[in-house]
Formats: C-alpha cells, structure tokens, sequence
C-alpha cells in the first residue's frame, strides 16, 4: 500500500510539472477593429420594373437588389392563379412557375449573367439563365430561354 502511494504522489508530481512547461494557447484571432467594407458598386441599389409577356404571354415583375456587386431577387408571374374548380374533369393544365429565384454577381461594365430558378411543385426543377447589362440610368435583364421575356428595370 506504501508503494502505492508513492507511485501515486510521484505521478502527481509528474503530471503536473509537464503541465507547467507547455506552451500558452494562441490567442484567438481578433477581427481587425476596423473591418474593410466591401467594394462598392455603380449597380448597387434597389432595381424594379416589368417584363414584357415573351412567347408565354406571361409578364414578370423583378425586384433586384444589388450589394457590392451581388445580385438577390425574385421575379413573380402577375398573371398565374392558385386552382380552380375543373366541372369537365379533363386533366388540368400543368401550372407554369410563378415565383423565380434570381442570383448572380453585377458587372458594371457590359453584359453579365444571372440564374434564375423557378419554386414550383414536386420533383420538377426549373433554370433558366439570364443576360444582364446597364442601359443608361437602368438595368435590362432578357432570358437567354424559356419565354425569352425581356424587362427593363429601374432604381426604386
């Protein structure tokens, strides 16, 4: 039982001698005080306006807002409506997407691209790619597919 209490205090005694020659933890990395703000850009601002109906005859209404040069928004069909009573009882239409997603980064000089993705039902998923540029004091923004609808956007 001696030994075992001696074996015990020197263990002690080992442990904590090799826990005072560690070195410090690093400091956590602080943020600067003053962080950098992202770069602005001459496209910043809040972007709204119509498309025309394209080959669906359906216009769009966009409301873009672009920060430091990224693009976030939507893009909602005015003219689509929820379900309707069906008397014939023939199959209904398939309803066309009422609400786009629209992401991508602005460039101010010349054209850039924009993803726009459609929140439908089901497992359907729809993209379409848009094609971006300023146009004097606005924005107009045409899909590159699907109903080719074309708008022209201003600051709002």
């Amino acid at each position: 039982m001696n030994k075992f209490l001696i074996l015990l205090l020197f263990l002690g005694a080992a442990a904590s001698a090799s826990a005072q020659t560690r070195a410090p933890a690093p400091a956590s990395a602080a943020p600067p005080a003053n962080p950098t703000p992202a770069q602005a850009s001459p496209l910043d601002g809040e972007w709204k306006g119509t498309s025309d109906g394209g080959s669906c005859n359906a216009p769009l209404e966009y409301q873009l807002t672009i920060e430091s040069g990224f693009v976030d928004g939507s893009a909602y069909d005015t003219t689509a409506r929820g379900p309707v009573p069906n008397p014939s009882k023939a199959a209904p239409p398939p309803p066309g997407p009422g609400l786009w997603q629209i992401h991508g980064v602005a460039r101010s000089g010349g054209t850039f691209t924009l993803l726009s993705v459609a929140s439908v039902k089901g497992t359907e998923h729809r993209r379409i790619q848009l094609t971006a540029r300023s146009d004097g004091g606005g924005l107009v923004v045409t899909e590159n597919g699907g109903c080719r609808r074309t708008a022209r956007l201003a600051r709002g």
